[in-house]
């Protein structure tokens, strides 16, 4: 999926910032995989009592292949869009900081990150690294380079919260369980707004929060954390127009990812409404995270993401079908994207320059030839007029 794959962690940047990070156990890290291989095994031990519910591969291939062009063509413009406002995201956010990076180089670093967060072990830790010394290499400061990396993955995952609280309150058979859920902290809203309102209490309230959450920032597994968050607030500056941007981008970099979702669900006639088609797509981001045994959460994402779309009302067979257009396009040609970036942005004396300008036009050619399968094969000899955008310049969100 195009989420913010690198935001997770925040490299060694090479300068004094205090007590190392702890680093998990080996002990815990045992227990998590064992625990992980136990529910992997347990699934594929139920696999043969299921069988009589699992879709036919055949009827998935038939409803793939009557898929509507035009949705799919959203599918692909709305993953592009996903990708672009995650790479702009982060180039604000290098302005802000004082460093202007080119729009192309950009988005390669976006995409080469997120292909390392899906791939490789370790995945994230990865991808922040090679993250971090890309903004280096663009000449970014070991702060500012953090501080983007940690603001960003903030911001985003704040995003990420208030979109799903939003499809809770939204989708009718969820609302009242949510309502009620927020139904104590919605009601202290306005009684904090009355008290911040008067200086007294607000030196009050103040005060009650600034001891639990010193107290909270002092422990040794949050307060490198919490360090690195002030470090990134003094090293960024966002004006409120900033801010403004700055939100707008990251809910457009997941509400573009859920249509993707509805797009491929539509290209195969699923009736699904837009609040049920966001509950499936996050029930299939939590599924990936709690079963992290394959790249990209492959398995438990495309599983929870179809069953889900059942339970809002789709036919199991094009609901299998909706699920593998949209992992196609988010995951398998975001992934070979990313790859070709990785390639493209390779530097050093390992590759000739030559050689870099060989993989250079050999990537072009590929992304041409994929970016005209993609927008026109599946119009036939009516899309060939269809201009495709030169690969060199990612699309813009």
């Amino acid at each position: 999926m195009a989420a913010p794959a690198h935001a997770s962690a925040a490299p060694d940047t090479g300068e004094d910032t205090g007590a190392p990070m702890e680093r998990p156990g080996r002990r815990s890290g045992r227990r998590t995989l064992l625990v992980q291989w136990g529910l992997v095994l347990l699934g594929l031990a139920t696999l043969p009592f299921l069988s009589d519910q699992l879709p036919d591969l055949g009827e998935i291939w038939s409803a793939a292949r009557g898929a509507d062009p035009g949705w799919l063509l959203v599918v692909v413009l709305a993953e592009a869009g996903s990708m672009g406002a995650f790479a702009r995201l982060q180039r604000r956010l290098l302005k802000v900081g004082g460093l202007r990076v080119g729009m192309r180089r950009m988005f390669a670093i976006t995409y080469a990150g997120n292909a390392l967060s899906t791939t490789l072990p370790a995945g994230p830790a990865v991808s922040v690294v090679f993250t971090f010394q890309q903004f280096r290499r663009s000449g970014a400061s070991a702060r500012l380079a953090t501080a983007v990396i940690i603001l960003g993955g903030v911001i985003t995952t704040t995003a990420y919260t208030a979109i799903g609280l939003l499809a809770l309150l939204a989708d009718p058979t969820a609302r009242g369980l949510a309502g009620a859920a927020l139904a104590v902290p919605a009601a202290l809203v306005p009684l904090a707004v009355l008290a911040l309102a008067r200086p007294r209490s607000r030196a009050l309230l103040a005060r009650a929060v600034r001891r639990p959450v010193a107290a909270i920032a002092r422990h040794r597994r949050i307060e490198p954390w919490a360090r690195r968050l002030r470090d990134g607030l003094k090293a960024l500056r966002p004006t409120r127009r900033d801010w403004t941007v700055l939100a707008l981008l990251a809910v457009a970099n997941w509400t573009a990812d859920i249509l993707a979702l509805f797009a491929a669900a539509r290209a195969v006639g699923i009736e699904v409404a837009p609040t049920g088609v966001t509950l499936a797509y996050f029930a299939a981001q939590a599924a990936g995270s709690l079963l992290p045994l394959l790249p990209g959460g492959i398995g438990a994402i495309e599983s929870s993401m179809a069953a889900s779309l059942v339970a809002f009302g789709a036919t199991l067979a094009p609901a299998g079908a909706a699920v593998g257009l949209y992992r196609l396009v988010s995951y398998w040609i975001v992934v070979g994207v990313g790859w070709l970036a990785w390639l493209a942005l390779q530097e050093g004396p390992r590759l000739s320059a030559r050689t870099r300008a060989r993989l250079a036009g050999t990537g072009r050619a590929l992304l041409a030839g994929f970016g005209a399968y993609g927008l026109c094969g599946a119009y036939g000899s009516a899309g060939a007029g269809v201009p495709v955008p030169a690969p060199a310049e990612p699309p813009a969100s």
